[in-house]
C-alpha cells in the first residue's frame, strides 16, 4: 500500500479523520511516517503515518 501521507509537505493544511474537533492542522515536519501538525484546538501532535492518514485539505 503506498503511503499516501508522503505527499504531506510543512505548510500544508490537514485534518484528523478521528478528531475533527480538534480542526483543521497545518503540518509542521514530516519524517519517515511521524508527522508533526499542529491544531488549533489540540496543540502540537505527532502522528504515526503509517496508522492514521490524514485528509489535505485545499479549500476553507
Amino acid at each position: 500500500m503506498t503511503d499516501l501521507n508522503a505527499i504531506l509537505e510543512p505548510g500544508m493544511r490537514v485534518r484528523h479523520p478521528n478528531r475533527p474537533d480538534w480542526g483543521i492542522g497545518q503540518v509542521q515536519s514530516n519524517i519517515g511516517s511521524k508527522i508533526t501538525v499542529n491544531f488549533p484546538e489540540a496543540g502540537k501532535v505527532v502522528i504515526e503515518g503509517s496508522r492514521i492518514l490524514l485528509v489535505p485539505v485545499f479549500d476553507d
